[in-house]
């Protein structure tokens, strides 16, 4: 199970940091990612880490603003959000990949199976 919290109503150019906490299988052993899903559009991927965090990827809207970390031994992943905008507004979701220990980041929505309730973030302009 995931847990998404750490949204809220934020001015542009504002920061937040979303949190991810992760129960029920061996976190450490899973890449995640942060998807968000504006109203109208389809989910999107937004941010991965490998299952190590050696690795990250992001979507090229949030490159140099938004940065995704993990913390295995606490079973969490963080997304820090600055320089917000307004077409940053959605609803953010954290994910895990089906597959253990992939070797690169995947973008894709369908290999992740885990989904969070997910977390409204909304910005203000």
């Amino acid at each position: 199970q995931l847990q998404a919290s750490g949204g809220g109503l934020v001015q542009a150019g504002g920061s937040l940091r979303l949190a991810c906490a992760a129960s029920g299988r061996t976190f450490s052993n899973y890449a995640m990612g942060w998807f968000r899903q504006a109203p109208g559009k389809e989910r999107e991927f937004v941010a991965g880490i490998k299952w190590s965090g050696s690795t990250t990827s992001y979507a090229d809207s949030v490159k140099g603003r938004f940065t995704i970390s993990r913390d295995n031994a606490e079973n969490m992943v963080y997304l820090q959000m600055n320089g917000l905008k307004p077409e940053d507004t959605a609803i953010y979701y954290c994910a895990a990949d089906k597959q253990t220990r992939r070797s690169q980041v995947t973008r894709a929505t369908w290999a992740y199976n885990a989904w969070g309730q997910g977390t409204q973030v909304t910005v203000s302009s």
